[in-house]
């Protein structure tokens, strides 16, 4: 089959397609797009499933590392004044882990951004194509209804006018019968007419759900930077109620991430099952919700030379039937306006009506080329197949690196939490029992500046 101009599968739907499937019972599953196969439905609920997977283990970790910390730490000396070591470390691998979280915040803005206009390339698509269907639609009626309205008015009364002369009358009514059957011809053009399936319909459906997809996605990034933005501030003001609660934020954000990760990486890998090749399932499903022979269907959507025009047919009988009224036209101009001048007035009108439905019929032949219908096709294949998919795999580099920095994060936080120093800084600078000297004045006069500096700074 040939693939729409401008539209050829890309490296990233060739990779993910070539990835194996399986079903609940790890059988493999062939990779053709077959959303409605309860074999492929399982395939993409297992590759959703590996993110739940990845959850679980991170959790995992998580918890055996907080326990290591917890119960299997050494016990610090009696009287230990300085920090025990390690903690630096512990500070800025937090830092790191939250400021490539903040990095990924900004790849999931950029695919964000270009799934959005994926899709909204790929209604554009479908409200243009809708767009061409109506306007074939229209000319085919207003061209029927004309030559209706000549056969009821202009060629009944030039029949009348030239009722003396027989073989002027046998004449019309060879135009009649002409101007009727390239109306029969050209109604059966309509091809799109009666179809319950409507573009604009499935435009607003995709535009609707991408609207609230979008936001769910934008108020994910606002909350992870939120977190990332939180967690670096109670590090910086060494505040542990803020540490507490941007912890639990952090658990809830990680669940999220790998949440996305999951929907992410189905998604796309259905996307590139579709992709590798739509022209099949595009023509097999619309064939089964429109009702249009599969030679209509495959012209529009193959548009090479080994499809013929299915209209072509018709089309010729109807410019043979105009050519032929034109040329009756043209005797009947020659010998009854010389002896009849009443049959000037209707073989006039009857030449500007002939003229006009001619315009109509050339428009109609450019209208119903494969042409235009496919370009549009082609529009909506590169918007879902290249920048949708594309955008869905920078998503999936976000939420895998958001879930990354904050499992680090959950893992860093609680030994941070533990290296903080008392609430009260005077207390150990004047000694916090009568057996423990102060500390250095320095050191103390620093701690206190360096405190007082970040109370006093904006929070930008």
């Amino acid at each position: 089959m040939g693939a729409p101009p401008g539209y050829r599968p890309s490296a990233w739907v060739h990779l993910l397609h070539q990835l194996p499937r399986a079903d609940f019972q790890l059988r493999p599953v062939p990779s053709g797009f077959a959303p409605r196969d309860q074999e492929y439905q399982q395939a993409l609920l297992l590759v959703a499933a590996l993110a739940g997977l990845g959850l679980g283990l991170s959790l995992i970790f998580i918890a055996v590392y907080l326990i290591r910390f917890c119960c299997c730490r050494p016990p610090e000396p009696h009287g230990a004044k300085s920090p025990p070591p390690g903690g630096g470390c512990v500070t800025w691998s937090c830092i790191a882990a939250l400021l490539v979280g903040c990095a990924g915040i900004g790849i999931g803005f950029y695919g964000n951004s270009e799934t959005s206009d994926g899709v909204s390339q790929l209604s554009s698509a479908l409200l243009h194509a809708n767009h061409t269907l109506s306007t074939i639609d229209d000319v085919v009626l207003e061209t029927v209804e004309r030559l209706g309205e000549a056969v009821k008015t202009e060629l009944t009364t030039l029949e009348e006018v030239l009722s003396v002369r027989m073989e002027l009358v046998a004449a019309t009514r060879g135009a009649r019968r002409q101007a009727e059957a390239a109306a029969q011809y050209l109604q059966g053009l309509a091809f799109w007419q009666g179809v319950s399936l409507s573009p604009v319909q499935v435009a607003e459906d995709v535009t609707f759900v991408e609207e609230y997809r979008w936001l769910a996605y934008v108020l994910l990034l606002l909350l992870v930077l939120l977190v990332c933005l939180f967690t670096l501030l109670g590090l910086a003001k060494q505040s542990k109620w803020l540490v507490v609660v941007m912890t639990a934020m952090s658990l809830l954000v990680l669940v999220l991430s790998w949440g996305s990760v999951g929907l992410e990486a189905a998604t796309a890998v259905g996307l590139s099952d579709f992709c590798s090749n739509p022209d099949t399932y595009v023509l097999n499903l619309t064939q089964e919700e429109t009702g249009l022979s599969s030679d209509i269907l495959s012209y529009y959507f193959l548009c090479n030379q080994a499809v013929s025009n299915p209209f072509q047919q018709r089309l010729t009988l109807s410019q043979r039937a105009l050519a032929s009224i034109h040329s009756q036209l043209q005797g009947l101009e020659r010998e009854a306006i010389p002896q009849f001048s009443a049959a000037q007035k209707p073989l006039l009108s009857l030449e500007e009506t002939l003229n006009v439905t001619e315009r109509s019929f050339h428009q109609l032949v450019a209208l119903l080329h494969c042409r235009s219908l496919h370009k549009d096709y082609g529009s909506a294949l590169r918007g879902l197949c290249e920048d949708a998919l594309e955008g869905l795999l920078f998503l999936m580099l976000f939420s895998l690196l958001s879930a990354g920095a904050l499992a680090t994060t959950l893992c860093s936080l609680p030994r941070a939490w533990a290296l903080f120093p008392p609430r009260n800084p005077n207390a150990l600078c004047s000694g916090s029992l009568p057996s423990e000297p102060p500390l250095q004045s320095g050191a103390c006069l620093s701690s206190m500046l360096l405190s007082r500096l970040l109370e006093k700074a904006p929070l930008t």
